[in-house]
């Protein structure tokens, strides 16, 4: 088995999923997600082409993850049960310090963001994926390696772990009772691609929502949700789709006064302006529960 094997397996299930959410929810009212054409046939595209960019990434990690693997001070097993429970668990955590930094540093949000550019919520959202992310995610996966975790172990896991993200990409399910306080859910994940301010930066789990809790990132479904960018994109092209941060990065680098505005332009929180024109996500979060005057935000 390896990570190819998993995603060839899981092509018709997906397409099966997306087509019975469609159909189930044809005509209905109240749903904010739904399916529409030019939309999903964006995300299939970006998800599409994104297989193709982002195996060289993946060879990376294969290759590296080799090289890398002698200097660990322990091998976690590869045919045991625990070694590959251990595995995911590790493979999740390094997830959610991945998904955190691509929404905290300008550079690697620039590889993420076109996730979120849709205004609607389905399961093609969930293939709405980047042709770039996989690269600059490479230093969290390389350091399992030194962890003592195979690249077999790293990449199938990370593939089962995709697997898992694609179904909470949905507004057909509402709440799972108990299991919202330890997964990741749809509830939570629609927290995720909330652009109100309250929502910001919040839920980074990929399937086991603890780490929120623990690392103070966690909010709870409270209001609903609006769906897309803080400055939405209004584009099905997917070259736009794919790279307009990165342009306007550089862009950002280019009009910069001093290498403090440089750093800032690459390796600062996205939203950060010199001048204050512009805020970030904590300083949007901030100011618009300030004004609501509702106690402190979550985390």
């Amino acid at each position: 088995m390896n990570a190819q094997t998993v995603y060839l397996y899981a092509v018709p299930a997906f397409t099966l999923a997306m087509l019975l959410e469609g159909l189930i929810g044809a005509g209905t009212r109240g749903l904010r997600g739904g399916y529409e054409r030019r939309d999903t046939l964006t995300s299939l595209g970006m998800g599409l082409i994104s297989t193709v960019w982002t195996a060289g990434a993946d060879l990376i990690v294969i290759a590296a993850g080799a090289w890398l693997l002698p200097f660990a001070p322990w091998r976690v097993p590869e045919d045991t049960w625990w070694g590959w429970a251990l595995a995911f668990v590790a493979v999740d955590l390094a997830f959610y310090w991945l998904h955190r930094f691509h929404h905290e540093v300008r550079f690697m949000w620039a590889s993420h963001v076109n996730h979120h550019s849709s205004q609607r919520y389905n399961l093609s959202t969930a293939l709405r994926q980047s042709w770039t992310e996989h690269y600059t995610a490479l230093p969290f996966f390389l350091a399992l390696a030194l962890l003592g975790f195979s690249p077999l172990l790293i990449t199938v896991c990370y593939a089962f772990n995709l697997l898992y993200q694609f179904g909470v990409h949905t507004e057909r399910v509402r709440t799972l009772g108990p299991l919202e306080w330890v997964m990741n859910t749809p509830s939570h994940h629609r927290v995720h691609h909330g652009s109100n301010p309250r929502y910001l930066d919040r839920n980074y789990a990929g399937v086991f929502i603890v780490w929120d809790r623990l690392f103070g990132t966690y909010e709870p479904e409270v209001e609903p949700v609006r769906y897309g960018l803080v400055k939405d994109i209004h584009s099905h092209n997917l070259l736009v789709v794919a790279f307009h941060e990165w342009a306007a990065m550089f862009r950002a680098v280019a009009a910069a006064e001093g290498p403090r505005a440089v750093w800032h332009a690459i390796f600062g929180r996205p939203g950060w302006s010199p001048d204050g024109s512009t805020l970030t996500g904590p300083q949007l979060r901030e100011q618009a529960i300030a004004a609501e005057g509702g106690g402190a935000p979550s985390g």
